[in-house]
This record gives structure tokens, sequence and C-alpha cells, in this order.
């Protein structure tokens, strides 16, 4: 059979209109899933032994479960639990958000053991509240140490997005099938899709590298 790359011009509205809606899914998701998992991950740090007991169950399901199982679950099951209907995108955006929180939990958990003691010390013995002690001395240090992994993080979710085709999302995935089953033309339009995919998120990481340097750098001044 002949390649014909050609027949992708006429769905290219199409095309980018599944990629709108993965890219705006994305976003959406990473907003969310950062502000969880920067709570996560306070959470895990805390002195409470029931705070740091429940957020490590959340973080261990979420990161040792399939994304495509919890999708399915929140899509099929939930609505059956709750009583209410869930739409495709309110289920890939609770999905994909708990998976985000989950992963970023880490990476802020992390940020936040390697702010130093004394800082906190000294938030203490200023008489700073707890929440001026989290958004002003917290927040901005563990954020700035964990940019790196997030950016990392971020790129993960924008190639994991492409499960919630499966739940009949029109995406940028879900669009491509459909152009591919309705012409009989597989090779061509998922090619097409998976360099999509590529050229978002390909720069996406080299930028992750340089940013990465950056922050160490800034740090070690």
């Amino acid at each position: 059979m002949a390649l014909d790359f050609s027949i992708i011009l006429r769905f290219q509205e199409a095309l980018l209109l599944g990629l709108w809606m993965t890219v705006k899914l994305t976003l959406i998701c990473i907003v969310l899933g950062c502000s969880l998992g920067f709570f996560i991950g306070l959470a895990r740090t805390s002195r409470s032994a029931l705070l740091r007991a429940v957020s490590s169950v959340y973080v261990e399901f979420f990161r040792g479960t399939p994304v495509l199982v919890q999708l399915f679950w929140i899509f099929f099951c939930l609505p059956l639990i709750l009583g209410v209907e869930l739409s495709n995108l309110t289920s890939g955006v609770i999905a994909l958000t708990l998976y985000m929180g989950a992963i970023t939990s880490e990476t802020f958990r992390a940020s936040l053991k390697s702010i130093g003691p004394e800082q906190l010390d000294a938030c203490v013995a200023l008489g700073l509240p707890r929440r001026v002690q989290v958004t002003n001395v917290i927040l901005p240090q563990a954020v700035l140490r964990a940019v790196p992994t997030l950016l990392s993080n971020c790129v993960s979710l924008f190639k994991e997005s492409a499960l919630v085709s499966a739940v009949g999302m029109a995406d940028l995935m879900f669009v491509g099938q459909n152009i591919s089953n309705n012409t009989a033309r597989p090779i061509e339009v998922l090619t097409v899709v998976a360099l999509i995919y590529f050229l978002i998120a390909f720069p996406l990481t080299r930028a992750v590298t340089l940013v990465e340097r950056r922050v160490l750098t800034k740090l070690a001044i």
C-alpha cells in the first residue's frame, strides 16, 4: 500500500481541536495536581503520624496502580457509588489530577526535606503563623528546588493524557484513532499523531535540562 500523508491536510482542523483539548486537559491537571501534591508533600513531612500514614497510602496507591485502571474506575464505578453522572472530561481531570498529585508529592517531599530546619526555627522565633510560614518561607523554596522534576512530571502527564481517549474524550489520540478508522490509513494518521506528541514533548524535555542547570547554579550561589 502506497503511503499518502496528504490525507492529513483534510483533517488538520480536527487534529488541532484534539490537540487543544489535550493541552487544556494537561494544563488543568498540572495546576490542580501540583497544588494537591504540595499539600500531600506537607502531610508526608508532618509531625502527625496519622497525616503521614494517610498521605503515604494515597501516594503508594496512585503510584502503584495503572493510570488507565484509575481512569476506568472513576469513569465507570464512581458514578455508581455517588449516584451522579460524570462526563469523560470530569473523569479525566479527576484521574490525572490524583495521579499528578501523587507523583508531585514525592518531588515536594524531597524539596521540603532539603530546607534547613534553622529556617523553620527562625519562623517560630519570629512568631510567624503557620500560614505565613508555608506561603512566604516554605513554598517559594520548595517550588524552586522542585522545578526541574516538576517539569519532567508535567511532560509525563502530557503523554499520559492520551489515555483519556479510552473513555471517549475527544483529545488528540481519540481524534487520531477516529480518523484512522474512517480513512483506513492508520500508518499515516497515527504516525502524524505520534510526531505531534514528540514535537511538543521533546523541546520540553530539553528545557527541563536547561532549567535544572540554572536552578542548581542558583542554589549553589
